[in-house]
């Protein structure tokens, strides 16, 4: 079922963390924030949302590392009830993909609820203060990627918050799979 998360409430302060990644390496806010901005994705392997754009986010992340934004993707799904999601399988992803950045495991899930994270992807994007500037979709593709030219939203978005410290006032809503909590 797609979910949608709610609007970017602007100047939210970014939860601190510190998680694993799949070899077991500790990773903590101080450790992905960029000097001009950080974009925190919540992720999965299994989704068919995330699968449609795991380039389009590796290439933007790419990009906007260059830039000075700090990037990390962060994974709270209920392994033992969707094993896709575990740890291993996070670790081929990431090597798959060529990831240019941190792919950490919530187990608890604390982080994803301090977020407010709902679905995957789901997209943070927080000025050089911490400061959330975007919640909203990375472009308009679905179930299935969009054109290749279209849009980069959170791209730009990322962008005019590295240069301004504020984020578009207009967001589209990111859109698919829920995330898969614990019982």
């Amino acid at each position: 079922m797609a979910v949608s998360p709610p609007v970017c409430e602007f100047g939210a302060k970014a939860p601190a963390f510190t998680l694993p990644d799949p070899d077991g390496r500790m990773v903590s806010w101080a450790d992905i924030a960029g000097p001009r901005g950080t974009l925190v994705m919540f992720i999965c392997n299994h989704c068919p949302y995330v699968q449609a754009v795991i380039d389009r986010i590796r290439r933007d992340a790419a990009d906007l590392q260059k830039l000075g934004i700090g990037v990390v993707a962060i994974s709270a799904n209920d392994v033992s009830q969707y094993p896709e999601d575990s740890p291993g399988k996070m670790k081929a992803m990431a090597k798959e993909h060529g990831f240019t950045f941190p792919y950490l495991y919530d187990e608890s899930q604390e982080v994803a609820r301090a977020y407010g994270a709902e679905c995957t992807p789901d997209f943070f994007g927080y000025n050089a203060a911490g400061e959330l500037q975007y919640r909203g979709r990375l472009d308009a593709s679905g179930r299935n990627p969009a054109p290749p030219d279209v849009r980069r939203e959170l791209f730009e978005a990322m962008v005019q918050i590295a240069e301004t410290g504020q984020g578009p006032r207009e967001q589209v809503a990111s859109m698919g799979c829920s995330i898969k909590w614990k019982v």
